[in-house]
């Protein structure tokens, strides 16, 4: 098991950052290249556990994936909304633990008509798919589970109904993402494979949906548009298909937002170059929590800037950024007052239980916290040293090393489960002057 033990940066300091490319533009850059007609150029792609699982599984599935990881670049052969051969032999994909692979390939496996085996890692077993699974029942996929119903691994038997281009029997179904906001983006990437377009009617209560945006923003550039014919409703038409094109994949604001917070918390200047307000990435709306608590911001040509400053308590619903919980997290201990957290119920049933997996390490340091189904509070203390454990979850581990930014003693258990998404994270650390002990 290897560790990785922490000490506090300097207060006062300028530190300037690059990150890698966002994983949740490049997974869904690379399901619409598959399904784009001709050859997609994609550059800027972020290589992680989470996207490379991605690109072998297209290669698995037949398409033809160039990839050249030096030069950030992956270009795809699609083939105008059609999967590799005729169909009939089944072929083995494996999905992994990436949510968003297993979600969005599942759809277009499902949709596509063909025969799959589709595997997956012990983690993902245990995740939400079944309303994701409901919805492509209800167009007509047929599923074989061959352990638990709902749930990975299954057989994709093919499909049962193909539904002729009409505006007037464009199909409708019903899902409910209360447990994932990618069970949505999943049918709408995936709805030019049906034929006849598709209605979507949201059943759930949660309205969270950042990176449906980006998904439905991503369709339109590559040719494909989405009506929002109600809050709650969706419909993309027939006949509509993905263009090949160039497309550059922007850094990942979900990373960018550590840095940013080690900003806060050692009340220095952190620039994370290439990142703007005008990104579509939900995530952004960290820089609002920090605002709110103290910090100042600015952008400038090549990135926007955080200035730390004394922290100050806040209460925030997290729902549509909640991958930026643990973060907040992290930093709440150095608040002024209590930090108040809701609308992050779902965050229970990704790669950890994540509220859970919060209380626990922050009262390993001795910090007090009060859980809630949907959210946890957090009161300010004096950070004892501790061994974090990260529960194979990659924000877990990249959040909790901000705190050893700050406290002396925070020690950062396997921290080579940042290989999901952000592969180089401890040594970007080191490269900001933070003293390291990376031992077996």
């Amino acid at each position: 098991m290897r560790s990785f033990t922490c000490m506090p940066l300097k207060k006062n300091q300028r530190y300037e950052v690059t990150v890698p490319g966002s994983k949740s533009i490049t997974n869904r850059a690379l399901l619409l290249g598959a399904l784009g007609s001709g050859r997609t150029v994609l550059k800027g792609v972020l290589f992680s556990d989470d996207s490379r699982v991605f690109m072998q599984a297209l290669k698995e599935i037949g398409f033809y994936v160039d990839i050249q990881e030096e030069e950030k670049k992956v270009a795809i052969e699609g083939l105008g909304g059609k999967i590799p051969g005729d169909g009939t032999l089944e072929r083995r994909v494996y999905v992994g633990s990436a949510g968003t692979a297993a979600r969005f390939l599942t759809a277009m496996l499902a949709l596509s008509g063909g025969r799959f085996l589709v595997e997956s890692s012990e983690q993902m077993k245990t995740r939400p798919m079944k309303p994701l699974l409901l919805a492509l029942e209800e167009l007509g996929a047929e599923f074989e589970y061959l352990e638990e119903s709902y749930a990975f691994p299954f057989r994709i038997l093919g499909r049962s109904q193909e539904i002729p281009a009409s505006l007037e029997k464009i199909p409708r179904v019903d899902l409910n993402i209360d447990q994932s906001s990618q069970f949505l983006s999943a049918l709408l990437l995936s709805s030019v494979m049906c034929g006849g377009g598709l209605r979507i009617r949201l059943t759930g209560t949660r309205s969270a949906k950042a990176y449906v945006n980006i998904s439905m923003k991503m369709m339109e550039e590559f040719g494909c548009e989405v009506e929002q014919t109600g809050e709650d409703t969706y419909m993309v038409l027939p006949g509509q298909q993905y263009r090949a094109r160039e497309y550059q994949v922007e850094p990942d604001v979900s990373a960018s937002c550590y840095f940013y917070a080690i900003a806060a918390v050692t009340e220095s200047e952190v620039k994370v170059k290439h990142v703007h307000s005008s990104t579509t990435q939900g995530d952004i709306r960290f820089l609002e929590v920090l605002q709110q608590m103290g910090c100042r911001q600015r952008e400038e040509e090549d990135g926007i800037v955080i200035a730390g400053a004394p922290l100050k308590g806040i209460h925030v619903d997290m729902g549509d950024f909640s991958d930026q919980t643990m973060t907040l997290a992290a930093i709440a201990p150095f608040a002024d007052g209590d930090t108040v957290i809701d609308g992050v119920g779902h965050i229970r049933g990704q790669e950890s239980d994540r509220i859970r997996g919060i209380v626990t390490e922050l009262g390993r340091m001795g910090i007090q916290c009060e859980e809630r189904q949907d959210g946890l509070t957090i009161h300010p203390g004096d950070i004892h040293p501790a061994v974090i454990r990260t529960y194979e979850d990659h924000r877990m581990a990249m959040a909790f090393a901000v705190t050893g930014c700050r406290a002396e003693g925070i020690v950062i258990d396997d921290p080579e489960c940042c290989s999901k998404t952000f592969e180089n994270y401890f040594e970007v650390l080191t490269s900001l002057d933070l003293t390291t002990n990376i031992k077996e």
